[in-house]
């Protein structure tokens, strides 16, 4: 927990942020993040569509303040969907309320989101709000159904860590849904802190929505969930047409290949842009492997990697500070 709760620290740490957006993909983010423009990202894509694997793309960004980045972020988004449609690319839009106006004002933020969904709607793109720490819980959903009153190409993600999670996935049962176990420190009154009482909600979630719900996007790495998820699909004759297993672009690449060969549908999470420092961090919290992953690329392998990356992130603040 010590060392999730380190890199957690270093992803909210706006300066060394702000850094990593100047000087570019280091410290291993490469292997992870798909590029900093679209030209970069549709490559990607593109490679992956090609191995019959879908994917969602997210315009990395988040905890915006200021109205004008917030409007860059939605025209970047909207530059996207134009790709996507012209590209006839495999892939829909992922996104954060934060990042475009809910930490400014909630109805600048509603519009925003309702050009980017309307946009997409038109196309046929699939729009998913990605769901962000306990406080933006709330108001990032209540936006979410009062769009779905006009559209019907909009979803969320449901955390498993957080105790009203249950709730929440009943509420959105008619929802399409990416289930997750959560990336974000929070507090015991609000989530669980221990790993094996978030993997036990974690599937007892995505069974719930695999038997009852809409469409299910079940994200994980990890072989035994995606073991009892393929058990569980069988015995219950659910359709593999109701779910697919979502990735992070960068990791278990060999088993996303190995997931589409067998039919499973296959979409891989898609990030990039220059703000991709905390969604970087977030990533090495999650998992003590993910940070043997992206270091081993820039880094001597006798190197320590958890002082290799805090090394890195105290370089990005020297920086900072010469600047």
């Amino acid at each position: 927990m010590a060392l999730r709760d380190f890199f957690i620290s270093l992803s909210e740490n706006q300066t060394l942020s702000n850094a990593a957006g100047q000087y570019g993909l280091k410290l291993g983010a490469q292997s992870v993040v798909a590029g900093t423009t679209i030209e970069e990202v549709i490559e990607s894509i593109r490679k992956l569509n090609e191995q019959g694997i879908s994917c969602t793309v997210d315009n990395l960004g988040e905890y915006v303040t200021d109205e004008s980045e917030a409007t860059q972020a939605k025209e970047e988004i909207l530059a996207m969907i134009e790709a996507i449609q012209v590209e006839e690319l495999d892939a829909h839009i992922s996104l954060k309320p934060s990042q475009l106006g809910l930490d400014i004002d909630i109805d600048f933020c509603y519009d925003n989101l309702y050009e980017i969904v309307e946009r997409a709607h038109e196309y046929g793109i699939f729009v998913n709000f990605d769901m962000e720490d306990y406080k933006r819980l709330q108001p990032s959903f209540d936006i979410l159904e009062e769009l779905a009153k006009s559209f019907d190409n909009v979803g969320t993600v449901i955390q498993a860590y957080f105790h009203r999670a249950k709730d929440d996935i009943e509420n959105f049962k008619d929802y399409r849904l990416r289930v997750v176990k959560g990336a974000y420190k929070e507090s015991e009154e609000v989530a669980y802190q221990d790993k094996l009482d978030i993997d036990i909600n974690f599937i007892e979630l995505i069974e719930y929505h695999l038997a009852h719900g809409h469409f299910t996007s079940i994200a994980t790495h990890d072989h035994n969930i995606i073991k009892h998820v393929k058990y569980y699909v069988e015995q219950y004759d659910i359709p593999k047409e109701k779910f697919e297993f979502q990735m992070l672009y960068g990791f278990r690449k060999d088993l996303q290949l190995e997931l589409a060969r067998e039919g499973y549908q296959v979409c891989v999470y898609v990030p990039y842009g220059k703000d991709w420092y905390g969604y970087f961090m977030r990533r090495l919290a999650e998992r003590p492997q993910n940070i043997s992953l992206v270091t081993k690329q820039v880094f001597n392998k006798k190197t320590n990697t958890l002082l290799a990356v805090a090394a890195g992130a105290y370089l990005l603040g020297r920086l900072t500070k010469k600047k």
